[in-house]
């Protein structure tokens, strides 16, 4: 992207100022809210390497990278709404409700969504609610809880 553009996210900052330093690996997001705007702007780009590297490790290995890419393909992005951000869900966790608009083959449609991030290590991760996850192992936020009793309640 052009340094003159504006950032698809719809932050109303240029992307060299808004999303591009996250997706060069320079600055790591420091609210959930960066995050998802910045995956946002990645599946827009195909830069499907920069949403595997943003989801939770342990699921990244269970991510389908084709069907990611198939699907930032086929899909013309039309912009994004952040509907609400509640940064403190809990003490590592944040939710963030947004609205992906886009177009494809059959018309106009909205992904709604209320997704969970967690904060590992002082860098935010998106919890991918489709990856299963076994319930009695422990969970991959490092609070030292089995999944089950941590983030699996969440998701």
């Amino acid at each position: 992207m052009k340094d003159t553009l504006l950032c698809p996210c719809q932050s109303g900052k240029l992307y060299s100022d808004c999303c591009e330093p996250f997706h060069l690996r320079k600055l790591h997001p420091t609210t959930a809210e960066q995050l998802m705007r910045s995956r946002y702007t990645a599946y827009t780009q195909l830069n499907i390497d920069y949403i595997v590297a943003t989801t939770v490790p342990n699921q990244q290995l269970s991510l389908d990278r084709k069907m990611m890419m198939k699907w930032s393909k086929t899909t013309q992005w039309k912009g994004l709404e952040i509907v609400q951000h509640n940064p403190k869900f809990s003490k590592n966790h944040a939710t963030v409700e947004f609205k992906a608009l886009f177009k494809t083959d059959n018309g106009q449609d909205i992904h709604h969504e209320l997704s969970l991030f967690v904060k590992i290590n002082d860098c935010w991760f998106f919890v991918d609610p489709n990856v299963t996850i076994p319930k009695k192992q422990l969970c991959f936020c490092g609070s030292g809880k089995k999944f089950k009793q941590c983030c699996g309640i969440l998701i």
